[in-house]
């Protein structure tokens, strides 16, 4: 397969990490790793800045059915997430998400979409584009 036929996935943007309680959890990055807090959002989110990319606690609220089996998520940054998950199926990956907005602010629209690593993890993509 050339090099061409799949996206270079450079950046991080975005980790989420499971966790049991959100608030404990967001006082330990906060106070006892001194990660500075962006914002917390529903159902049960926080998000921190780690040196440029976005650390994102989930409580069991936001961790869905398989809450308990969760792994942390790697958020990948692309500039066309629809072209980027595109490229990754067609290489062999199982899709989990197709691409979708989950935010829009202030003129911006949140895009992410995921794959599955074929072990048990879960390959996530985001990207952040000018709201059509």
């Amino acid at each position: 397969m050339s090099k061409d036929s799949v996206p270079a996935l450079e950046r991080i943007k975005q980790i989420a990490v499971p966790v049991r309680d959100v608030k404990e959890a967001a006082r330990f990055y906060r106070d006892t790793l001194g990660l500075t807090h962006l914002f917390d959002a529903p159902p049960a989110l926080s998000f921190f800045d780690c040196g440029g990319v976005r650390l994102m606690l989930t409580g069991p609220e936001a961790q869905g059915k398989d809450g308990e089996e969760q792994h942390p998520v790697l958020f990948y940054d692309v500039s066309d997430i629809k072209k980027a998950h595109a490229k990754i199926k067609s290489s062999g990956a199982t899709s989990i998400e197709e691409p979708h907005v989950i935010a829009r602010m202030s003129g911006r629209e949140i895009w992410i979409s995921s794959v599955s690593d074929g072990q048990g993890n879960v390959v996530s993509l985001m990207s952040d584009v000018a709201e059509a």
